[in-house]
């Protein structure tokens, strides 16, 4: 769990916060209010434990502004790049990676807009 949340602290700027007595992190994403939830329509924000059954494996998406800076960022803070910058139709580009915990999560960068 240590290795995670660094990880994800240094790659995106998360915000992560120990529950006291619990094997649990919440995980801000985005600005929040006082009680945590997300203050802009649509946002959302998360939580990480450690592995267990029944659920081991998870794939999340990400939304980013620029992909390749995301990508090299994802690099440096020690993720690998599994699957790189593809092309989804005209919605946007993708691409995934596996972090420091080997889970495999997704960057999505929205096709710009003239």
């Amino acid at each position: 769990m240590k290795r995670a949340k660094e990880f994800y602290k240094k790659a995106f700027g998360w915000k992560l916060d120990d529950v006291p007595g619990m094997d649990y992190t919440m995980v801000g994403t985005t600005p929040s209010n006082e009680r945590g939830m997300p203050s802009e329509p649509g946002a959302i924000n998360g939580g990480m434990m450690k592995r267990q059954e029944p659920v081991k494996n998870l794939v999340i998406t990400i939304g980013v502004e620029d992909l390749e800076d995301a990508i090299d960022v994802v690099k440096k803070a020690g993720g690998k790049i599994v699957r790189h910058k593809t092309v989804v139709g005209d919605m946007g580009f993708s691409a995934y990676f596996s972090d420091t915990e080997g889970n495999l999560v997704g960057l999505w960068q929205n096709a710009r807009r003239p």
